[in-house]
């Protein structure tokens, strides 16, 4: 390839990558360009220019991309990870403007982006794969009548998924057509294929690769990505904690033949399934692309992978892209270990729905062998919407051996705090506290197996919190400012405030005195909505516990619209919704007899599609008024569901 400089590089992407691609584009000597949306602009942070973009779905907008990129005069894009990053149309027409896209190009991604495609790959280089139904279908029946053939459980997957979007695991016949239903609808072509699914005792271990587009490749060994939740990873590790080094050894070779065989170019990501303990593997799926846990593999080999794809795209060798001097004996990988936590802005406790709402404030841990990759900058607004990932920040945490880099990735969490909407970071404190994590013992299956137990004991490491600066940070704030807030400010609630409550009408000899006390804070995101656990007390009474919960019904005070009437959880006839997102669909009309579990509605979250089901068999007596593809928020009345014809609101 003929050196070619990138001068004026476009980053495609948002979020915590955004920052990481910019940061290295910077100290090579490359401006940046920025591209950004309505309230989610903090990536943007020293870029050279900002550029907005139409709507979040722009980033989906390969004609807005390309004259975004022209009227920017760059001469290179680099798309990051989701998104366009897999798009061979894109890789196209930025060729056709002169533009070099940073990836491994058209042909490559139209060989290993498409799910079947990297399949074929694997067969013709020899690599295992499972028994699969190999016709690309949008047909539910098809689908059924290979699990008829071949058994249950199987895996239904999109062809064109990405990010643990468009898979589903049939386990049961009954469930088969929702679940496959709901994998073509998350597939943009709207097309699946189904295999057998691998799941007891089996690993989820990929191979990072880097090639040359000349034939030259390597590895930067292998990362175990087993703690998942719906197919997306939480937890990753570098190298695999399993013990022998010959039954990783496998997909390590299987990878670089994979690789070799199409002269792959640029970054890429080698996915297997491997059961330490019998040593089978089987292929999984090729992702064409910079990964969100390329972080660790640059840890355990020091090496800057972002800044290597910069050079390589503009036609370095391996050597001048820093490269050298990096083992390729598998039995053999480095003196290290590195684990990656990603802190999401997601509810363990409801299913891992998205949190919505604006960072108050956050503390994110420091210190030898700790790494932070995020898009949170110091003193700017930062809000989650439904429109993106939930990702708020990696942790990356590095150390000589696992045991010392489990004991400092649990100080790291320690030191990790983020105010305002709920995060999965008890449930990581959790993780990595269990005597399985600590053992490297964790499967695929592990996280499901456990979740109760590792929720229970989330709970306790929440209810536990400290405050690190012994409470001398609010003194000392206190008594530099007084009691005043300043207008507008959003005052943020902790444990252990209190207010006496004076309730008066007319007749002030009939005050009343209550007082409140916030003993555990569930939800900060006041004042669109505020969640605690409080002890109340009414005069002349015994102090008694409550949850309160306050949901803001003023245009003023939420996010999201409140003109669909909220729903009572105590009332047994009422399906509440449990989460905020994008309404899909209502699936059932007035007058609908439903069973218990049916599917009433669908959510989207991140591209991802949940259904809400009835907690009881019925009549459906009312359902909601809001339109498919509105944003709804939490708490909201989706349906009626009783014995009788009328409805109880």
């Amino acid at each position: 390839m003929s050196p070619r400089p990138i001068k004026r590089l476009l980053v495609a992407n948002r979020g915590e990558i955004a920052t990481r691609i910019i940061s290295s584009a910077r100290e090579l000597g490359i401006e940046t360009i920025a591209v950004y949306t309505d309230n989610d602009v903090t990536h943007t942070y020293n870029a050279a220019v900002a550029v907005r973009l139409k709507s979040p779905a722009s980033y989906m907008d390969v004609n807005e991309l390309v004259e975004t990129a022209k009227k920017n005069g760059v001469n290179a894009v680099h798309p990051g990870y989701g998104f366009l990053s897999e798009s061979s149309q894109l890789a196209n027409r930025m060729a056709q403007a002169g533009i070099i896209v940073v990836g491994p190009g058209a042909e490559i991604l139209d060989r290993t982006g498409d799910k079947l495609q990297a399949r074929k790959l694997a067969e013709e280089c020899g690599v295992p794969v499972l028994p699969a139904l190999i016709d690309p279908t949008g047909d539910v029946t098809a689908v059924r009548q290979f699990a008829e053939r071949n058994g249950l459980p199987i895996m239904v997957k999109a062809v064109d998924g990405g990010g643990g979007r468009g898979i589903r695991l049939v386990r049961d016949m009954e469930d088969l057509q929702s679940l496959v239903t709901r994998a073509i609808e998350e597939s943009p072509s709207k097309q699946v294929f189904a295999e057998r699914a691998a799941i007891d005792g089996f690993r989820h271990v990929e191979v990072q690769i880097i090639g040359d587009g000349s034939g030259n490749v390597m590895h930067l060994w292998e990362r175990e990505c087993s703690i998942q939740r719906r197919y997306q990873k939480i937890v990753e590790l570098a190298p695999s904690t399993i013990a022998s080094r010959e039954v990783v050894a496998p997909v390590i070779e299987s990878a670089l033949a994979m690789a070799k065989k199409i002269n792959y170019r640029s970054l890429g990501t080698f996915e297997f399934l491997l059961n330490p303990h019998t040593s089978e593997n089987f292929f999984l799926e090729v992702n064409p692309r910079l990964q969100v846990e390329h972080t660790i593999s640059e840890s355990i080999c020091s090496v800057d992978i972002v800044k290597a794809q910069l050079r390589l795209a503009q036609g370095a060798s391996f050597s001048e892209a820093g490269l050298t001097d990096l083992s390729q004996d598998p039995l053999h990988p480095p003196k290290a270990h590195s684990i990656q936590l990603r802190l999401t802005a997601e509810d363990p406790e409801k299913g891992y729905s998205l949190s919505i709402g604006k960072i108050q404030s956050f503390r994110l841990p420091s210190g030898n062998g700790v790494r932070v990759d995020t898009a949170l900058v110091a003193d700017a607004p930062a809000v989650v919407s439904s429109d993106f990932d939930s990702v708020i920040a990696k942790l990356i945490i590095t150390a000589r051996t696992w045991n010392e880099v489990v004991s400092k990735t649990r100080r790291a969490l320690d030191d990790t705090s983020i105010q305002g909407i709920t995060t999965n970071l008890a449930l990581l404190r959790a993780i990595v506290s269990h005597p399985d994590f600590e053992a490297g013992a964790c499967d695929t299956q592990w996280l499901e197996a456990k979740h109760e137990e590792l929720l229970k004991q989330s709970r306790a490491l929440s209810s536990g919190s400290r405050d690190p600066l012994h409470g001398l940070a609010q003194a000392q704030s206190a008594s530099q400012s007084g009691a005043n807030i300043a207008p507008g400010s959003s005052f943020m609630f902790r444990r252990d405030d209190a207010w006496q409550i004076s309730l008066k009408n007319s007749d002030p000899s009939q005050a009343q005195q209550h007082h409140m006390q916030i003993t555990k804070v569930l939800k900060n995101d006041f004042p669109s909505s505020f969640a605690a656990d409080v002890k109340y007390t009414v005069q002349g009474s015994e102090a008694k516990s409550f949850t309160l919960d306050l949901q803001s019904t003023s245009a003023s005070g939420s996010t999201l619209n409140s003109q669909h009437p909220l729903g009572d959880r105590s009332n047994k006839d009422h399906v509440v919704l449990p989460i905020s997102g994008k309404l899909v669909e209502v699936l059932v009309d007035v007058g609908d007899q439903v069973k218990k579990d049916e599917a009433i509605c669908v959510i989207k979250q991140m591209k991802m599609e949940i259904e809400i089901r009835s907690h009881k068999a019925g009549t459906v007596s009312w359902i909601t008024e809001a339109e498919d593809d509105e944003d709804v928020a939490e708490g909201i009345l989706v349906a009626v569901v009783e014995d009788g014809a009328r409805a109880r609101l």
